[in-house]
């Protein structure tokens, strides 16, 4: 909708009759506006391109295009949509007038003209729309206020989650393991965005939102004993109980920063990170077992890059023939515990991973 200056409003008439013309250009400029009368629906549009009108009065019955079809056309343009349109007519029959309605029409004006009803429309209508656009104007100011805060707060929670990802790592005894995990689980996701089957749910911010959310799968385990996060030999049965409970604790530490907002797609995928990748295809895993597609597609992409991890990270996994058993590893589990089509995807670019 393009500003307009209420004062200076000018009103095309379009009437192929001229008595017409006349008398609605008198009863405009009497009104205290601008009257711009043509004869066509063609010559309008070119006055319409020449100086955008604030009203259009528009008779129904011209030859060529009439004020029904030339109406209907100015209501599919984005651009003079919102241009109030008043109708004129000779015909008062119900039909007539809900047709000028149904295309969008503010209102009409009926034949023989009355001076002060028609003055007394066009003020109102003109009132009406310069009332539209400064609503449109503040809520358009209003969006941009909106938006610059809630890019601030998402800036403030990533920076919180920033601090809890380092805060992470000092638990981790594992050396750069979050930040290859974050990497790692970009590149995986930019080699599924080339396959139809992911195309639709791996966008641009997808892969840019998973780098970090992924950095934050194990960030529940802050709430588990150092005697257990640590523990060099294998655990107990309790103890890899309390272990399990690192996934829940997790998403729920995440659910109470970042549940408020459901727009925020950073906040959405760390939660089901968290929650989830532990969860295997099959439905063996834990912590709600849940099977095949059920498992959000961040959480699949994350149990395979952490779980590469962990066995790349073994003694002697640098050699070339231990990456290809790991690699070996990953593949037999395909189909059980990860989604057998990003493990495809794995087995083209694991070479590249960090």
């Amino acid at each position: 909708m393009e500003q307009v200056s209420y004062k200076k409003a000018n009103i095309l008439v379009v009437d192929d009759i001229n008595a017409n013309l006349i008398i609605l250009t008198e009863i405009i400029r009497n009104a205290g506006y601008i009257a711009r009368p043509v004869t066509s629906a063609e010559r309008a549009m070119s006055a319409i391109e020449a100086l955008f009108p604030h009203m259009i009065l528009l008779d129904i019955s011209m030859p060529n295009i009439s004020g029904f079809e030339f109406c209907a056309r100015l209501k599919k343009s984005a651009r003079t949509r919102d241009i109030p349109i008043l109708f004129i007519t000779s015909c008062y029959s119900r039909e007539e007038k809900m047709k000028c309605f149904k295309l969008g029409a503010v209102d009409y004006i009926a034949q023989p003209f009355d001076v002060d009803e028609i003055t007394v429309r066009i003020n109102t209508h003109l009132k009406i729309y310069k009332m539209q656009q400064e609503l449109e104007f503040y809520n358009k100011r209003l969006h941009k206020i909106i938006n610059g805060q809630i890019h601030k707060i998402y800036e403030e929670q990533k920076n919180v989650m920033y601090a809890l990802t380092r805060l992470v790592e000092m638990r981790d005894n594992r050396i750069n393991h979050l930040e290859r995990i974050g990497k790692n689980s970009r590149l995986l996701a930019m080699g599924m965005e080339l396959m139809p089957r992911f195309r639709e749910e791996v966008s641009t911010s997808f892969i840019e939102t998973i780098e970090l959310a992924a950095k934050l799968h194990d960030i529940g385990k802050i709430a588990i004993k150092d005697s257990i996060v640590l523990k060099p030999t294998k655990l107990t049965n309790d103890e890899l109980e309390i272990l399990k409970t690192h996934c829940e604790i997790g998403a729920n530490a995440l659910k109470e920063i970042f549940d408020k907002n459901e727009q925020n797609q950073f906040g959405r995928m760390a939660i089901n990170i968290a929650w989830a990748h532990h969860e295997s295809w099959d439905g063996s895993g834990y912590p709600r077992g849940l099977s095949g597609t059920d498992i959000p597609l961040c959480a699949r992409i994350v149990t395979l890059v952490d779980s590469y991890d962990v066995l790349i990270s073994e003694k002697n996994a640098k050699t070339a023939y231990f990456q290809e058993k790991c690699v070996e590893r990953i593949n037999m589990d395909a189909g059980t515990r990860f989604d057998p089509e990003i493990v495809k995807v794995f087995n083209k670019i694991y070479k590249q991973f960090h």
